[in-house]
């Protein structure tokens, strides 16, 4: 546990000591603050339309108009921006030569795997809670429901931790960032947009293709429901790419 955080100390100065949280973080808020401005700005616009049928204006709801699209719109944006911060965990480390060191002090594979993981984790909270600014406007001039905030929340932070992961894993693999970024990238885009094929699938493997869309499964957290199906999925999709990380850092570890 000590010499995981270290490594977790370590890894988490690297990002704020250099260039690269700012800028993801800042690239982020603007893209988020952009989505938020225009949903709201819409939602205002179709409100003010309503008033003249009383009838449909008690058909709108703020977590349907800007909430829940909000949260579908930050989960694109974190596609884009993840591999950015996970690109360079050890792709920069096998490619300056500090990785072989790195396998030559008495840690464990799970130690760096961890304090890694947990470093690029602690970022990418604190870029998700800067957008928290959104919510607490709603809360202001209007009466967001909680209970969606939370769990729209909840399913971006356990989506985000699955993309690290899974960055991390293709971190793992060589030692040229733009590859493992674009693996990254592709990968992510694949679980989370596989879903989409699902009406032209036989009802069997349309089930199953919803079972392994990131996007499926996060749809019930941003309209505001918890299922421990979801939790499940994103906690399970994590520990499989960190047990792929472990087994391709044994395999370099041994041929070092």
């Amino acid at each position: 546990m000590v010499k995981m955080i270290a490594i977790y100390k370590r890894e988490l100065a690297y990002f704020f000591n250099s260039i690269i949280a700012y800028v993801v973080i800042t690239i982020f808020i603007l893209l988020a603050g952009y989505f938020f401005y225009n949903l709201l700005a819409y939602f205002n616009l179709i409100s003010m339309q309503a008033m003249q049928n009383p009838y449909t204006a008690r058909q709108l709801s703020l977590t349907q108009g800007v909430l829940q699209p909000l949260f579908g719109n930050l989960s694109i944006i974190m596609l884009l921006i993840m591999p950015l911060l996970t690109m360079r965990l050890l792709s920069e480390e096998r490619k300056s030569g500090t990785a072989e060191l790195l396998f030559t002090y008495p840690v464990t594979d799970w130690d760096v795997i961890l304090g890694k993981y947990l470093a690029t984790g602690t970022v990418f909270v604190a870029m998700l809670a800067m957008t928290l600014l959104y919510p607490l406007l709603l809360q202001k001039y209007a009466s967001p429901e909680g209970g969606a905030v939370f769990s729209g929340y909840l399913g971006l932070f356990l989506m985000g931790m699955a993309f690290i992961s899974m960055g991390l894993f293709f971190s793992c693999l060589g030692e040229n960032q733009i590859v493992a970024g674009v693996s990254t990238f592709g990968f992510g885009l694949f679980f989370l947009i596989i879903g989409w094929i699902t009406p032209f699938a036989s009802p069997t493997t349309g089930k199953v293709l919803e079972q392994i869309s990131i996007l499926v499964h996060f749809e019930n957290f941003a309209k505001g429901v918890i299922d421990t199906n979801d939790v499940v999925y994103y906690l399970i999709f994590s520990v499989f790419f960190l047990f792929l990380s472990s087994r391709v850092l044994e395999s370099n570890r041994w041929r070092s």
